[in-house]
């Protein structure tokens, strides 16, 4: 069973997840985090295995997180179903792990998030990609190359013509042809397919999706306009003022269609056009503040706390320290403000520097926990170790992660491999492939591993009877593997269910 494709609107390539991003250590069991090998050096390794996410979301936090739990040695090992999205995880971690040197926090998010979720992006958006897809040629052609560069990452695991499928992508990813991929009236077609005699209301369709579906099941920061925005144009962040008028390539997949009765490949947009890629970072975050309401409306947007959850997440993935933001300690009152305003008037000589001043004490700054507070453009350039972070490597090192990609759909193989025998304490298979959770999962499992699915919670075009009937049969397929579900699942308010092996007797 699977959910992906009961829809027009989820389309066939997952480029953003239904869920919010995890942390797979926090979620994880704690009898699975306790019943993790010990390497040679006897530390705690623990192995996760990814199926079908589909973007980097619990891969990037999970890691940025390490920091706050037990030392342990991570090994990822990723599976999907398309090459195009093996494509966008190195893509999300080559800008993760740029050095601090190369592209400053601020960029780094907004570059992140501009080719995370929209179809449009600036010119120079377009270029990084574009000179990002030459570098990846090189890695995906030469091994040991990139093993140099970024010896966190493994792609020996994937089959010869899966690489070569991979350099024709980045080559297209690379090609400066604006008529290539012509996203815009791509996603125009899709809109009209899927809404069909609706889409001369499709104001009215898209406000029924948003209040009545996304509102209802868990989703009410969503901003109406930048919802909109999006369903009709693919732009979910725009966090800088700019021409978003280039197609984002890394969002184009191949896809073989019929015409005159014969099987004809061809390149397009065939994702998702419904739920929006708000809801990976943009529905849950641990800075509260960020969710008050007034008069019953949220204050801040998914795309404010999408842009706050990815700063946050790639400054403790360089700092090792959580970020915070300031509070206030007071408020100006309305007379002070005007007593500013007149002395600004009068004092024109003066002005020049207390907007210098004032534009300096709007850069975000960074609470760590110690307490010590420091700009984010003087941010220390070292690891967790104090030494410098790009002194060996171009990027970000990361000596306690390994990334494994693995061959597309090879879940039922692994059980053949010895190696794989017993290995993986944390499991997680999104909703579009857990028809893949069979009985012989419990060959890879490791002793008391747990078990994550998405739910189809956010599948705006399945009813709530859907999705419960997809739990249940979720349920009854972990079941089917020996993994008894953990605590109780609610249909309509949970993203995921997580199960734990069963003991043997």
């Amino acid at each position: 069973m699977t959910a992906c494709g009961t829809g027009e609107g989820f389309g066939a390539v997952t480029w953003w997840g239904f869920s919010p991003a995890m942390d797979f250590q926090e979620k994880g069991l704690t009898a699975s985090m306790k019943a993790v090998s010990l390497t040679e050096d006897n530390v705690p390794e623990l192995n996760i295995l990814m199926v079908g996410a589909g973007d980097s979301r619990h891969l990037l936090t999970t890691i940025a997180r390490a920091h706050r739990w037990p030392c342990r040695k991570i090994n990822f090992y990723i599976v999907e179903n398309t090459l195009e999205l093996i494509g966008r995880h190195l893509l999300f971690l080559t800008v993760a792990l740029e050095s601090p040197e190369q592209m400053g926090l601020q960029e780094k998010s907004e570059l992140l998030l501009e080719l995370f979720g929209n179809s449009l992006i600036r010119s120079q958006t377009a270029a990084y990609l574009q000179d990002k897809a030459n570098l990846f040629i090189h890695y995906i052609t030469d091994l040991d190359f990139l093993h140099k560069k970024l010896p966190m990452i493994d792609m020996s695991g994937l089959k010869f013509k899966e690489r070569d499928q991979l350099e024709a992508i980045f080559k297209f990813w690379r090609n400066p042809d604006p008529k290539v991929f012509q996203i815009s009236r791509m996603w125009d077609i899709r809109n009209r397919q899927y809404l069909g005699n609706r889409y001369d209301s499709k104001q009215g369709v898209y406000d029924w999706d948003l209040h009545m579906k996304l509102y209802e099941r868990g989703a009410p920061v969503i901003n109406n306009r930048q919802y909109y925005q999006w369903r009709e144009k693919g732009l979910a962040f725009e966090v800088r003022e700019g021409l978003y008028d280039i197609s984002n390539k890394s969002l184009a997949s191949g896809r073989l269609l019929t015409y005159k009765g014969e099987k004809v490949p061809s390149r397009g947009y065939w994702g998702d056009i419904v739920t929006s890629p708000y809801i990976a970072f943009g529905i849950e975050t641990e800075e509260q503040s960020l969710l008050k309401t007034a008069n019953g409306i949220h204050v801040k947007t998914a795309q404010d706390i999408s842009q706050y959850n990815i700063t946050a997440l790639l400054h403790e993935l360089l700092a090792k320290e959580r970020y915070a933001l300031l509070q206030p300690t007071e408020q100006a009152t309305l007379s002070e403000i005007t007593e500013e305003e007149e002395e600004g008037e009068t004092e024109n000589d003066s002005s020049n520097i207390k907007d210098e001043s004032a534009l300096a004490s709007q850069q975000p700054e960074i609470v760590l926990e110690e307490g010590t507070v420091k700009q984010n453009n003087e941010m220390d350039n070292t690891g967790s170790g104090g030494e410098s972070c790009t002194a060996e490597y171009d990027y970000l090192p990361l000596p306690d992660v390994k990334i494994h990609f693995l061959p597309m759909n090879c879940v039922p193989e692994l059980r053949k491999k010895s190696v794989y025998t017993n290995r993986f304490n944390v499991i997680y298979f999104s909703c579009s492939m857990v028809h893949q959770l069979t009985p012989e999962l419990k060959q890879i499992a490791a002793p008391q591993a747990t078990l994550i699915v998405e739910l189809t919670k956010f599948m705006l075009d399945l009813r709530m009877e859907l999705i419960g009937k997809f739990s249940s049969r979720v349920t009854e397929m972990a079941k089917e593997a020996d993994f008894m579900p953990f605590g109780n699942v609610d249909d309509e308010k949970d993203s995921f269910a997580r199960f734990e092996l069963k003991n043997d007797p």
